[in-house]
């Protein structure tokens, strides 16, 4: 396998695209070869199959995805802004790519139970970003302290998410980061430590 480069970030873009239009299952190697431009050959040479294709896309994409994420929640002071920010941070940089959104919310969740063990490797380090913000929010007595944190999380991620595939089904008929802070303060309201 070669390195990473530019005919690695074309492949993995091009399979974006592909992967977009046609679905998954109908994405053969030789129509992302032909979108990036790369025999079909080339691609075997920094890819197993296009399993590894969609997972290492998905490892990209998710990687630059949280890096981004990460740098900005670390500029919020209050855990409300955090929470905020993520949630700003989701919906932008998806509804900015609506390839990568039909990709990461419709196409993803088609693949089979090993690639979505892979899959779920990935996320694991974007719902640490959430789970610090939940713990942050509990030891500073903003939120709740008995909050079961792993139920707090897929009330997070699982909100977030869920708004994000309805606008990709509504083939991004609307504004979907006009809905943070609705989204955030619904949230927050819901985790808030409320005076006895």
């Amino acid at each position: 396998m070669k390195r990473k480069g530019p005919k690695y970030d074309k492949i993995i873009d091009a399979a974006v695209t592909v992967i977009a239009k046609h679905g998954y299952h109908q994405s053969q190697i030789s129509k992302i070869a032909r979108e990036a431009g790369v025999a079909d050959g080339t691609i075997y040479l920094y890819f197993k199959n296009k399993e590894d294709l969609l997972v290492s896309l998905f490892r990209e994409k998710m990687g630059h995805f949280i890096d981004t994420t990460k740098n900005e929640i670390e500029h919020q002071h209050s855990v409300e802004d955090k929470l905020l920010r993520l949630i700003e941070m989701h919906f932008k940089q998806l509804s900015e790519d609506h390839e990568l959104a039909i990709v990461t919310q419709l196409e993803l969740r088609q693949t089979n139970r090993a690639l979505r063990a892979k899959i779920g490797e990935v996320l694991k380090r974007y719902l640490g970003l959430v789970d610090q913000i939940i713990r942050e929010g509990m030891e500073e007595g903003v939120f709740h302290s008995e909050l079961d944190l792993r139920i707090v999380r897929q009330m997070v991620f699982g909100t977030i998410d869920e708004t994000t595939t309805s606008w990709v089904m509504n083939d991004h008929r609307y504004d979907l980061t006009a809905l943070a802070k609705p989204v955030n303060d619904l949230l927050i309201n819901g985790f808030r430590n409320k005076p006895s």
